[in-house]
């Protein structure tokens, strides 16, 4: 059912708030980590098992929570997804042990494995076919603004008071949302909503969008992970100079996903592929110059820039070329995306043991280029369409 330019722009802004919140929740404990290791008298890498267990669970989870839910009302679905996380976030907050606290966070991971896997296509289903693209960057602002505020404001509260504060302030925004949902969503889905397929299915070009995901997000993160140690043993910064340094990559990713949502409706492979042939260079160019530290700054800023086109790119590619329900090809890019995550983690981790930090860099900057190359043989995969059946009857019958 159709709803108002202005209630439909109310709801895309709901949904940009629910980003932000699902990406705060998920990095904040790294944030916080030594505060709530000491609290929880836990070491500082059980902590850090809050954060890559939350992502395995997501990775898990996305396609089945979406199989499972995918003939209820998306607007129940999300009410319902938000209500879990607002309670999910309280008892964290109050979880008087690591097991309880380990527990609401697995389960914050389940609802924020549903919520990245529907959002998208109920963002694209309140607006025009032409301006899917952009309902969709904007969406991404709130993941954007996430590690500029989110977790920046998180962590010092947290530090300032108890890290519990900040997980009550989630459970609240939850809530929220929740309620927002209820009254901003239409109570009857259109008949193009969510059910539907890509706007040009190809169930070929969607498995290289998923491979792009993977191998794309891998190799950022390769470099991302350690991007401290980076700064602090190559580019030689202290460590008061950090701070900024991972702001000004967090402003060039808010302004990827702001100037990108210009440029999808028009040019969506064309935008992915420049996305990524940017971010291959910064990484490639970090370990070129890593050493020096002005073009160091530059070029983090602008790869904030690129992966935040990245990823809001994969996504609108996704709803592009999704051969199935859109919900579910988007789990299906959710899981991938986390994937690379919890890959580009270990390989880095793997690297800096093993050889140089500038290795991480390097490293990424090449799976970046490879995944730079599934997209350039997309149009390759496509499928050619098929004839029509009547095609040669018609030519055979005589005038």
């Amino acid at each position: 059912m159709p709803i108002s330019p202005r209630r439909a722009a109310a709801a895309l802004l709901m949904l940009s708030v629910g980003t932000f919140t699902y990406v705060t929740i998920e990095v904040l404990p790294i944030g916080l980590l030594t505060v709530m290791a000491d609290d929880l008298q836990r070491s500082r890498s059980q902590i850090g098992l809050l954060v890559s267990g939350y992502a395995v669970v997501v990775v898990l989870t996305s396609i089945p929570l979406t199989r499972v839910t995918g003939r209820l009302p998306r607007r129940t679905v999300l009410g319902s997804t938000l209500a879990v996380v607002a309670v999910a976030n309280l008892l964290a907050a109050a979880a008087p042990t690591y097991e309880v606290l380990f527990g609401a966070r697995l389960v914050t991971a389940l609802s924020q494995a549903l919520f990245w896997s529907i959002a998208p296509s109920i963002a694209t289903s309140l607006v025009p076919e032409e301006f899917r693209g952009r309902a969709v960057a904007r969406i991404s602002i709130g993941a954007a603004l996430a590690s500029v505020l989110g977790v920046p404001i998180g962590t010092w509260i947290g530090e300032h008071s108890s890290w519990r504060v900040p997980f009550v302030a989630t459970a609240a925004l939850g809530a929220g949302l929740c309620a927002a949902t209820m009254l901003l969503l239409p109570h009857v889905e259109g008949p193009d909503g969510i059910a539907r397929r890509g706007s040009a299915p190809d169930s070929r070009r969607y498995v290289a969008v998923v491979v792009t995901a993977a191998i794309g997000v891998t190799g950022f993160m390769t470099f991302n992970t350690y991007v401290t140690p980076f700064l602090l043993d190559i580019s030689g910064f202290g460590s008061n100079a950090l701070g900024p340094i991972l702001l000004a990559s967090g402003l060039g990713g808010v302004a990827g996903a702001v100037l990108v949502g210009r440029l999808l409706d028009r040019h969506p492979w064309g935008v992915l592929v420049q996305a990524l042939v940017l971010l291959a260079a910064v990484l490639l160019g970090l370990a070129a110059v890593g050493r020096w530290q002005v073009p160091t700054v530059i070029l983090i800023a602008v790869g904030g820039l690129a992966y935040s086109s990245m990823a809001v790119a994969l996504q609108s590619r996704t709803l592009v070329v999704a051969p199935m329900n859109t919900s579910l090809a988007s789990a299906g890019t959710n899981s991938a995306y986390n994937l690379g995550i919890a890959a580009g983690a270990f390989i880095g981790g793997l690297l800096i043991d093993n050889t140089t930090v500038r290795s991480v860099a390097l490293v990424g900057g090449l799976l970046l280029a490879t995944a730079a190359l599934v997209v350039l043989s997309e149009p390759l995969l496509a499928r050619k369409p098929a004839p029509r059946p009547d095609a040669h009857r018609v030519c055979e019958e005589p005038a």
